[in-house]
């Protein structure tokens, strides 16, 4: 791995980075600080070298690596990151002191996790470390300490999420989760494994949720998903079937043709040439 840090801002109990990334393997080695990874450059593939997910990265996602902790994925791009290293006494210190995040969470490994607060404090950050100015350090230690709550507010979260998840079944951000994997990598092998380490939980408890959650099987909602984007692309009429056929999952045309004729009443011929009827 070769990082290339075009800017590097040292406060107490808080380091500042913005990495440059060659598209290759990224392994984060354990190291004493929290650190916190925002996407801050344009959309790439990525492949979790932990969970060997595939995700579209965006501006804005967040991995969270936690002290002692190894992080890291492969990226389809060059791409660039800031990199937040928080101290874990500063941490600890926050999480003794804030009674709304509901006592003393653990951090935990997040990959691809969203918040628009965490965004906008980096942002901040990084703007305060640029500036230098007199003010800059306690302005910029205000802002960390944010960043530490909201942390800590999602990781108690997840953690209530986690103990509600035997009675409730899915919860709402797994459902979304999956959902969202499924649209991102239509056009790779769903296996169930694949889609229960994505949603973080066994293969059996997936299946069984998912359908009492949406009506329906978790492969017949894959299927149903590759059906719809498949006669979107033939109604745009830019790739050959077989093109579309390979890019919406299936394994060939005739499967593709089959499933649709299946779902939707007609096969991808009639549905170019406008017809509805039975061949």
């Amino acid at each position: 791995m070769r990082d290339f840090s075009s800017g590097h801002w040292q406060f107490a109990s808080l380091g500042i980075l913005r990495r440059w990334h060659h598209a290759e393997s990224i392994v984060l080695s354990p190291i004493h600080d929290h650190r916190v990874l925002v996407h801050a450059s344009n959309e790439t593939w990525s492949v979790c070298r932990a969970t060997g997910t595939r995700h579209l990265r965006r501006w804005g996602d967040i991995d969270l690596v936690p002290s002692g902790e190894e992080g890291g994925y492969d990226a389809a791009t060059p791409y660039e990151a800031l990199e937040i290293r928080l101290s874990p006494t500063m941490v600890d210190r926050v999480a003794d002191e804030t009674g709304s995040v509901g006592g003393h969470p653990k951090l935990q490994p997040r990959h691809m996790l969203r918040s628009e607060r965490i965004g906008h404090l980096v942002r901040a950050l990084e703007s305060s470390g640029e500036a230098q100015t007199p003010g800059s350090p306690l302005y910029t230690h205000g802002i960390a300490l944010a960043v530490v709550v909201e942390l800590l507010r999602l990781t108690a979260k997840q953690n209530l999420d986690n103990r509600n998840i035997g009675r409730r079944g899915l919860s709402s951000a797994q459902l979304r989760r999956i959902f969202q994997f499924v649209e991102s990598n239509l056009d790779q092998p769903l296996e169930i494994e694949t889609l229960a380490r994505e949603a973080g939980a066994s293969s059996s408890y997936l299946r069984h949720w998912f359908k009492a959650a949406t009506g329906q099987t978790i492969h017949r909602y894959v299927v149903r998903r590759r059906v719809e984007r498949a006669r979107s692309l033939l109604l745009q009429a830019r790739m050959s079937a077989s093109e579309i056929a390979l890019a919406t999952g299936f394994s060939h045309q005739s499967h593709m043709a089959r499933w649709m004729r299946r779902e939707l009443g007609y096969t991808p011929r009639l549905l170019q040439s406008g017809g509805r009827d039975s061949e």
